[in-house]
């Protein structure tokens, strides 16, 4: 196993490949980002969970974007649910995200809801926004399975013929939340289309990455005295050579601003402006990530 520049610790991405089995992966373990997130909101437990999964998977996801201002923003909505709408997004190692839910209906649910008791009936949108000319894609998947994993997992297979397997372990306690992850795919290659996706899910390649990987348990994501490089040498140390590299730092990164909030509003006409005046004289907007409150005099607007 050939380790360049490993690092790790908390809230960093660890990037590798297997070039042998046509295989890339990333690995992160979350901790003091995902309790400044999670800190904007007093999120019921269940809720706290769910966000500390998401935003693994978008740092997990994320991370496979080549540019600097590449961004993913992944969301979930559903229909009648007690989670009416998740967002996350990440873009140059920054993460952000928020759960839109209705308190009593997820205390209804108990300690430990379904994914499905969560949502209901729902949807699982990816989109990716690359290049210098924000080029948009965006693959939409039914909200289906025991986790957001497993929903993304879904999406690969789905929208991009990528066969992949993906595990995100989370856990709350006295000492904050902290969430670990883990991503592997097999590269394109072959026949295009279906074919190509059937031929690879069946590829002695990718049978032998999946079995390895599928062994990986949550205690082991989320065990602070195993080095995710320790955790790389379990699973493939038998492999001639895995390539090991420093992926990004994550931060939370919200990025509102009261001059995004000033753009924003100077689009409205005159007459809708002036109702969303408040008692106090300004318009008051508050940032969904962040809890931020930005009063804007209307006179600023021109």
């Amino acid at each position: 196993m050939l380790i360049e520049n490993g690092e790790t610790g908390f809230d960093r991405v660890l990037t590798f490949t297997i070039p042998e089995r046509h295989a890339r992966g990333r690995m992160v373990r979350l901790g003091p980002v995902l309790d400044t997130v999670l800190s904007a909101h007093a999120y019921p437990a269940p809720i706290t969970h769910l966000l500390a999964e998401a935003l693994t998977l978008v740092a997990l996801i994320g991370s496979l974007l080549k540019g600097e201002s590449d961004q993913l923003t992944m969301q979930a909505q559903t229909k009648d649910g007690a989670v009416a709408l998740l967002v996350c997004d990440y873009r140059g190692g920054e993460v952000r995200g928020y759960v839109d839910h209705d308190p009593a209906a997820v205390a209804a649910l108990g300690s430990n809801p379904s994914l499905a008791a969560l949502f209901g009936e729902g949807f699982l949108a990816i989109t990716f926004e690359v290049g210098k000319q924000r080029q948009r894609y965006q693959g939409i998947v039914p909200l289906e399975g025991d986790s957001l994993a497993e929903a993304c997992e879904s999406y690969f297979r789905q929208s991009e013929q990528l066969p992949t397997l993906i595990r995100v372990a989370t856990r709350s306690g006295d000492q904050g939340c902290v969430a670990g992850g883990f991503l592997v795919q097999h590269l394109p290659e072959g026949e295009e289309g279906r074919e190509r996706l059937h031929v690879r899910l069946d590829h002695p390649e990718w049978e032998h990455v999946a079995v390895m990987a599928g062994s990986l348990t949550h205690a082991e994501l989320l065990d602070p005295q195993i080095s995710q490089e320790a955790l790389l040498w379990r699973l493939f140390h038998e492999e001639d050579e895995v390539r090991v590299e420093k992926g990004p730092a994550l931060a939370r990164g919200c990025r509102c601003t009261i001059e995004h909030y000033r753009t924003v509003l100077s689009r409205f006409p005159a007459d809708e402006r002036a109702e969303m005046v408040g008692d106090d004289g300004a318009i008051g907007v508050d940032c969904a990530f962040c809890s931020k409150r930005f009063a804007i005099d209307p006179a600023e607007l021109g």
